[in-house]
């Protein structure tokens, strides 16, 4: 049969491909290491140190999980290929069926697998904060906002993230000012990385009774979670800290106290909000991590030793600057503008499936062909 035919193909290579990986994630290193941390668990005095206990129990929770996904995929794979084998003996249309399922499933979470192999950045393994904005054209950059927005939402769902809302500020009549959210979960701010910069989005404009085409354009910021073993120097007299009554989309998150935090760090003109918490004190625990993130990657970009040296840069969220555009009117498509990769299935994308275009901007990054 064709399809088998065209299966065992599809299976041989990804036989290859799951080699690869393994080679790239040094999975006999990986089974090592977790060995002597085992062991070293077991050791008579280890619970003593409760600190170096926990970030060893982390680090062979996180080893499991790598070797354990590659397994599950290899052991996945020789399952197929003998059903494959099966079935070029004995027919079975239901069996087909499923084999060619799960072909395909296969083939996908391997890719996402290798995605993994990618991350190389300092702060790949950390938690994403992400906020965007609408461009010029009111309501309706307002609203691609908020369908980006969702988009990442979609993603994070589907790739097992949690998005905790962080700071969100209504449209004039529809769509989203602004939004900043929290994208927790191993790796985060290693695939959200590719998101940063300005997306353009064309489409019959819902807005317009005369249904004409716009050009609308929002800009994605992501920032790694700064952890708290990193040090960075805030003076108190460089910030100004104001209290608002929370409130969010639809209603939510309404608070009859002014427990909303805004944070203003004057030398650098940075603002940082937070209003998801129910308390004042920890929203503004929250927004100083959000502005420590700010902080040191102005200062990594910049390459200076001081908060005080920093001053930022600018750039207009508009076109010419865009990273993505996203075509819903006259034809459909999405291409991504530094690596040229481009996919017809515009709903898709918006749904969340935006994991091969994160990888190509990984792998172009890794070899040096695209600049972060």
């Amino acid at each position: 049969m064709i399809e088998l035919e065209e299966n065992i193909k599809l299976l041989e290579n990804l036989k290859n491909k799951l080699l690869e990986i393994k080679i790239s994630m040094k999975i006999e290193d990986l089974k090592k290491d977790l060995d002597k941390l085992e062991k070293k668990s077991l050791e008579e005095n280890f619970w003593q140190d409760t600190e170096n206990s926990n970030k060893v129990f982390s680090k062979i929770k996180t080893l499991q999980k790598k070797i354990n996904n590659y397994k599950n995929l290899e052991s996945e794979l020789k399952n197929l290929i003998e059903m494959n084998t099966l079935l070029e003996i004995e027919k079975d249309d239901d069996l087909l069926k499923e084999l060619l399922f799960h072909s395909l499933k296969l083939k996908k979470d391997i890719s996402n697998l290798e995605i993994q192999t990618l991350f190389s950045g300092k702060y790949d393994n950390s938690n994403a904060i992400i906020s965007l904005h609408p461009g010029a054209g009111g309501t309706e950059s307002q609203d691609w906002v908020q369908m980006l927005y969702r988009m990442y939402g979609r993603w994070a769902n589907a790739n097992g993230f949690l998005l905790k809302e962080l700071d969100y500020l209504d449209g004039d009549e529809a769509g989203i000012k602004s939004v900043t959210a929290l994208i927790s979960g191993e790796n985060a701010y290693g695939y959200l990385k590719s998101e940063m910069g300005v997306h353009r989005l064309v489409r019959i404009s819902p807005f317009d009774s005369g249904g004409r085409r716009h050009t609308s354009f929002a800009s994605v910021e992501v920032l790694p979670e700064i952890s708290d073993d990193i040090e960075i120097e805030i003076n108190s007299e460089d910030l100004r800290i104001d209290t608002y009554r929370a409130s969010g989309a639809g209603g939510q998150h309404i608070n009859k106290t002014d427990s909303a935090v805004r944070i203003t760090h004057i030398p650098t003109n940075i603002v940082v909000s937070c209003q998801s918490e129910r308390s004042q004190i920890m929203n503004k625990e929250t927004a100083m991590k959000m502005l420590k993130s700010k902080l040191q990657d102005l200062k990594e970009k910049e390459n200076k030793e001081n908060i005080s040296e920093l001053k930022g840069i600018q750039k207009d969220i508009a076109w010419g600057s865009q990273i993505r555009s996203y075509v819903f009117c006259p034809y459909t498509l999405v291409k991504d503008h530094r690596t040229n990769y481009e996919v017809g299935n515009v709903q898709g994308v918006m749904d969340g499936d935006l994991n091969q275009f994160m990888k190509e901007y990984l792998d172009k990054l890794i070899k040096g062909e695209i600049s972060q």
